[in-house]
């Protein structure tokens, strides 16, 4: 699906980036190109289903230390194929760099056995950001989402906890947890309950913390102060943008365009 990661590399641009490569199913990767001019492609293999293959991970390894990337995205579009299942966790296991995980990849990782996959997770030597909705935190954590919905601190905690990384809990009042600490995000409204929402999150999130990492400005737990910082500058752009196209007219490409505002705002 390019189009999640057509808006999580808009964001990541609009976030301050310097520079932003996509990496892609090779089908998909010029329509990434097209969309997205100011962010490079490399072009992965796929399968005959157009979904990522595991033995893409070596090429993807190389690129990191080739170009010393800084940190990655993973999840937005990738779907849940076997072979894209495959890729995740290697690239989970295996990539030498801190890590937002969202959407899909939070998915293959709730299909795995749990105690599995959180050794596998505190094993790595770079941090992670999880940033699941209510429905895929139900499925990381095996209960109904109801009972995400009523105890919605205690689910980002106990996630932040068992996997050893920051949790973002999406919806009404973002939760942020590290295990040490939680907050919750004031900002964004129904503006912000779109397809695609999730994707400019993810963008943007790993913006703000690739360049925390690079310039070693931001002390302490730079993972949750940048994923709270996200929250706010992402639901801040969703307020403007409702006031401006109403709830009802915006969606999931306004958020980018009105992040510049969102950034004014700090």
């Amino acid at each position: 699906m390019p189009g999640a990661a057509i808006l999580a590399a808009r964001a990541a641009l609009r976030s301050g980036a310097g520079l932003v490569t996509v990496a892609a199913p090779a089908g998909v990767a010029p329509i990434i190109a097209g969309v997205v001019p100011s962010a490079m492609t490399l072009p992965l293999p796929e399968n005959t289903a157009g979904a990522f293959r595991s033995d893409g991970v070596e090429r993807l390894k190389a690129y990191v230390k080739d170009r010393r990337v800084t940190a990655f995205a993973i999840g937005p579009g990738i779907t849940t194929h076997a072979d894209a299942a495959r890729f995740v966790l290697h690239a989970l296991s295996g990539l030498p760099a801190p890590a937002v995980v969202d959407a899909d990849a939070l998915n293959v990782l709730a299909a795995q056995e749990p105690e599995g996959v959180a050794q596998m997770l505190k094993e790595r030597r770079h941090p992670c950001v999880f940033t699941p909705h209510p429905g895929e935190m139900s499925r990381l954590l095996k209960v109904k989402t109801p009972e995400v919905e009523a105890h919605r601190a205690k689910a980002a905690e106990r996630l932040a906890k068992e996997w050893g990384g920051v949790a973002l809990l999406k919806g009404h009042r973002t939760l942020i947890a590290s295990g040490l600490r939680t907050v919750v995000n004031a900002t964004g409204g129904p503006a912000l309950a779109k397809g695609g929402s999730g994707d400019v999150l993810t963008g943007l999130l790993l913006g703000l913390w690739t360049q925390a990492l690079a310039s070693g400005r931001v002390e302490g737990d730079q993972a949750f102060k940048c994923a709270a910082l996200a929250a706010w500058i992402h639901g801040t752009a969703g307020d403007l943008a409702e006031r401006e196209l109403t709830a009802w007219g915006a969606h999931s490409t306004d958020l980018v365009d009105f992040l510049p505002k969102a950034f004014k705002a700090l």
